[in-house]
């Protein structure tokens, strides 16, 4: 498969910008991937595909408000921050982006916050935009990250920002009901639409809910800049599949039941810790495995995420699991009809 093969054209209007009032209220279309039948549907619906025994897998990974807006000494510009991840707690390290780029140099040092109480050093140039901050700040640990959050805002995506700023209310949109483990710079944005009510309802029909963590990075939405995708290397992502979700996948599995991967995170963690036979293994580590046509997968018969960007990794894989040739027809009609893409976007269910 080549770049291009991915390449589509998505009108502006087909960004959703809000999440429903109701998580569980989004539009869902299922492809039955054998057939290439299209049907149309709400979320809610979802649980109609699958019976007790069956089981779903989620990424509880928890997103933290990345995005920072702070002033270079001297001159006063503003520059971006977007935080990556945490290198050092002791040292209060973090890799960073920063925008624009050309205009941070090693021993520089920005101000956060109107009363600029959060100070921080760039120590080190990483990549061409990414920097490595030194914070300066005395205090617990604790304190410093409850400080610094404080002054960010949720990392919408850069599709939706182009529409609207964010609003406080996005970093509880942006999040998914059963998040726990933080560490993730934008949200798994299928988990969106998963409310209580629907997951009590599942409780309730006897499928199963299992939770890995992959702490999803920006390595997903970056440019791919090559046409033969077999030479793409995409960014590592932590992640952390435990016993007790080995032991729901796996027991569904041997029972000739289904497995359901709730977005292309998990996926990809599902195909990382698979073992022969496709059981899962727990596994504590790093991934960074690119999925895309054609693909064999091993562990899940079932497959949620929502309509994805052109050109996306996430859309590869999509196309991977339910055939290039029907997941394109589903986006043509999905753009057709209206449907939702990205981060707030609706969803498709592939069986």
């Amino acid at each position: 498969m080549k770049l291009s093969q991915f390449k589509f054209k998505l009108p502006d209007e087909n960004i959703g910008l809000e999440p429903p009032y109701h998580r569980d209220e989004a539009r869902l279309m299922v492809l039955h991937r054998k057939t290439g039948e299209i049907e149309h549907r709400q979320f809610k619906d979802i649980i109609d595909y699958f019976d007790d025994g069956d089981s779903f897998v989620f990424n509880d990974t928890q997103v933290f408000p990345a995005r920072l807006y702070g002033n270079k000494e001297k001159t006063g510009a503003t520059i971006e921050v977007f935080l990556l991840r945490e290198l050092n707690e002791r040292m209060r390290l973090w890799d960073v982006l920063v925008d624009p780029a050309r205009k941070i140099r090693i021993g520089n040092k920005l101000y956060f916050g109107e009363d600029n109480s959060m100070v921080a050093e760039v120590i080190d140039n990483t990549t061409s935009r990414g920097r490595t901050l030194r914070f300066l700040y005395d205090g617990p640990h604790e304190e410093f990250k409850e400080s610094l959050f404080a002054l960010g805002e949720a990392p919408i995506t850069d599709e939706i920002r182009k529409q609207r700023k964010a609003v406080p209310e996005d970093m509880e949109n942006f999040q998914t009901i059963y998040a726990r483990h933080e560490g993730a710079v934008t949200a798994p944005a299928s988990g969106l639409h998963f409310s209580r009510e629907l997951m009590k309802r599942m409780e309730i029909k006897g499928i199963g809910q299992a939770f890995i963590t992959l702490h999803i990075g920006l390595g997903n939405f970056r440019t791919i800049d090559v046409e033969d995708l077999t030479k793409h290397k995409t960014d590592g992502e932590e992640m952390h599949v435990g016993k007790e979700a080995c032991d729901i996948v796996n027991r569904s599995k041997e029972g000739g039941h289904k497995v359901c991967a709730v977005g292309t995170t998990t996926m990809r963690a599902l195909e990382t810790a698979m073992g022969p036979g496709g059981i899962i293994k727990e596994f504590d580590g790093w991934t960074n495995k690119f999925i895309f046509p054609p693909y064999e997968f091993g562990v899940a018969e079932a497959f949620v995420s929502n309509f994805q960007l052109p050109l996306s990794l996430m859309m590869m894989m999509q196309c991977a699991f339910g055939s290039y040739e029907y997941v394109m027809e589903a986006y043509k009609q999905a753009i057709a009809q209206g449907y939702k893409f990205g981060g707030y976007g609706d969803a498709l269910l592939i069986v």
